[in-house]
């Protein structure tokens, strides 16, 4: 008689089975909370509305659409981070903020090449200026100062560089938060070997791999640094982007709350992170209630996504996905539990600290 093959579940194809294809699914029958509005109206305090991160066009076609989703989620006003300078600043306005009154924030951003010359620093001043009077509500300050931006003699230029230090407490005289974005997350300047967590997600993004110390900065260095850069400008206020930078270190980033009463955090981006130490973010922010502000970083926003916050800030759902458009998720391949925030303090950070921030 014949022998049949054995089933696909048989050693020999699990054995040939690639880790890359690996997806496994939790068996885990846990509570699912359905959160369709927020507690308290939001302020999503990061997001990207212009055309920054596109090819040229603006990241959302139907404006209308998006007011529609907005009305839908709860949704108050967004951020929209991609006013860059000059008339990219009174586009992004023109198109959001003076459109729709009350519904969208822009911020700009500043051209840190040109400290490489020698009027530099004066410069981006004028810039910031211009940015002010064309409309822009804050500054945002993204990553490539300290990862790529180089001076004129080829050093990489970090946030607690004196001339950054002068520009944005110049943002701080005109009244300009500055949502800053150091570093990346920790395993990004790990060893690329067997015990890097976020080894397949590096593996499609090579370039967001930062771990050759003789081009980069450490981690602790950068941190250091974007702390030195708050502290030393007491004046501005400051938003330390994806949960101050150091989602992996709440530790630090406490200290940097307690120590400098300018900066407050946002939770752009970071679900992954925080989702695995609920207990521990609850924590903060209730010693922190003032400090910390709603964002998501998610472009475009859908209404699953804004609900996916919800359940995340307001449940006690455990073990669920935090990257739902993906059968495998994309910063962690873990599962996260939810924050179940004491309910009042949930303005606070849905809105109220945002407006406070944002002087609305």
């Amino acid at each position: 008689m014949p022998q049949n093959d054995p089933p696909e579940t048989g050693r020999a194809p699990l054995a040939e089975l690639r880790l890359a294809d690996w997806a496994p699914r939790s068996q885990l029958r846990a509570r699912t909370t359905v959160v369709p509005r927020p507690a308290h109206p939001v302020i999503d305090i990061h997001n990207h509305l212009g055309r920054w991160l596109t090819d040229g066009g603006w990241m959302i076609d139907d404006v209308p659409a998006l007011l529609a989703l907005m009305d839908e989620c709860g949704v108050e006003t967004i951020v929209n981070l991609d006013g860059l300078w000059g008339p990219e600043v009174t586009a992004n306005v023109e198109r959001y903020d003076r459109a729709h009154d009350g519904r969208f924030v822009t911020f700009c951003q500043l051209e840190w090449e040109l400290l490489a010359e020698p009027d530099g620093v004066a410069r981006l001043i004028a810039s910031l200026d211009d940015s002010a009077a064309r409309g822009a509500r804050g500054v945002k300050v993204w990553k490539s100062l300290g990862l790529t931006v180089r001076d004129a003699d080829g050093a990489l230029i970090l946030p607690d560089d004196p001339r950054v230090i002068e520009v944005l407490a110049h943002a701080g005289e005109l009244g300009l938060p500055v949502l800053i974005h150091t570093a990346d997350p920790i395993a990004f300047f790990e060893p690329l070997d067997r015990h890097n967590e976020r080894l397949d997600e590096l593996a499609g993004v090579p370039e967001w791999w930062f771990g050759d110390a003789s081009l980069h900065p450490t981690f602790d260095r950068l941190l250091a640094a974007h702390a030195a850069l708050v502290l030393a400008c007491p004046g501005t206020t400051f938003i330390g982007a994806h949960a101050g930078c150091a989602a992996e270190d709440l530790d630090r980033v406490e200290r940097l709350l307690v120590a400098a009463p300018n900066y407050t955090i946002d939770t752009a981006g970071r679900m992954a992170e925080l989702g695995r130490q609920p207990r521990r973010f609850a924590r903060l922010v209730a010693e922190h209630p003032d400090r910390v502000l709603f964002g998501t970083d998610i472009y475009p926003v859908t209404a699953d996504q804004y609900r996916l916050h919800y359940r995340f800030f307001e449940t006690a759902d455990e073990g669920f996905g935090y990257d739902p458009d993906s059968e495998v998720p994309g910063q962690g391949r873990w599962d996260v539990s939810a924050l179940a925030l004491d309910p009042g303090l949930l303005e606070a950070v849905y809105r109220g600290n945002a407006r406070r921030v944002l002087g609305l």
